[in-house]
């Protein structure tokens, strides 16, 4: 029985043959997390799915003839708040620049001209990272956080923000033999800030997971299905591609217009 064919735009796939033939315009790479997703979801979900969309979103590209090609998962995220949950492994945003570092420092000697973070874990926040590499590296470096890319009311009626309809549902479609029954899920309930300008959003701070959650979910989950992930999954593909075709077609040195 023939092996399935490679996918030429994952790297964890290929051969040095099929990757010194290719001329690469964009490397992806994935980053999630591995934290609790409340009953039903495993702690791997935000590389699962972040892994996952971004293998049709790297098809889809390719597809338009945009060389891009999927780095393996980093699977560790900012989870500072969460060390009191069992095996919830956190890696510091000032790891994540290290990392970040390393890996565009090997893509600039090895001619790849640019970079995407895709982001699948709301805790990491790369925009001051960049901010501190881009200076260092040739390589262009952006982030694409995958899970903002579309209107989340337009597709889901509650708009929880972890382990909720919308992951759950997109956990169905890409992933429906890691998902416990929603019998089993808890309600995903979250106690809000009692100081108004932290609860309004205009005041920051970081939550106190345990403080807020006691199921570890942010939004009910309920009434989430397969059909909501891929249509939901479908549109991000289209849109995030498309961003890809055009981000490979461009010259990093005359990004405006």
């Amino acid at each position: 029985m023939a092996p399935p064919p490679l996918r030429p735009y994952i790297l964890n796939e290929l051969t040095w043959k099929s990757v010194k033939e290719t001329r690469y315009e964009v490397a992806l790479l994935p980053w999630g997390a591995t934290e609790a997703h409340n009953y039903h979801l495993p702690y791997s979900t935000d590389n699962v799915e972040t892994e996952r969309i971004a293998a049709l979103v790297a098809a889809r590209a390719w597809e338009r003839g945009a060389k891009v090609v999927v780095l393996p998962t980093l699977p560790f995220g900012v989870n500072t708040m969460q060390l009191d949950i069992p095996l919830c492994v956190n890696m510091n945003p000032s790891t994540q620049a290290l990392v970040l570092r390393d890996v565009a420092t090997s893509l600039e000697g090895q001619g790849i001209p640019k970079l995407v973070i895709l982001n699948g874990h709301g805790g990491n926040d790369f925009r001051q990272m960049i901010r501190e590499v881009q200076p260092a590296v040739g390589t262009f470096l952006c982030v694409v956080d995958w899970f903002k890319a579309l209107d989340a009311k337009q597709y889901f009626s509650d708009t929880g923000d972890h382990a909720g309809e919308l992951e759950t549902s997109v956990m169905l479609h890409v992933a429906p033999e890691l998902v416990r029954p929603l019998t089993e899920a808890g309600s995903g309930r979250a106690r809000r800030f009692k100081i108004a300008g932290l609860r309004e959003g205009w005041a920051w701070a970081p939550r106190r997971w345990r403080q807020v959650t006691d199921d570890t979910g942010i939004g009910n989950p309920a009434a989430a299905t397969a059909e909501k992930g891929k249509k939901y999954v479908e549109a991000l593909t289209d849109k995030v591609a498309a961003f890809l075709v055009d981000l490979a077609e461009a010259d990093p040195k005359a990004m405006y217009e």
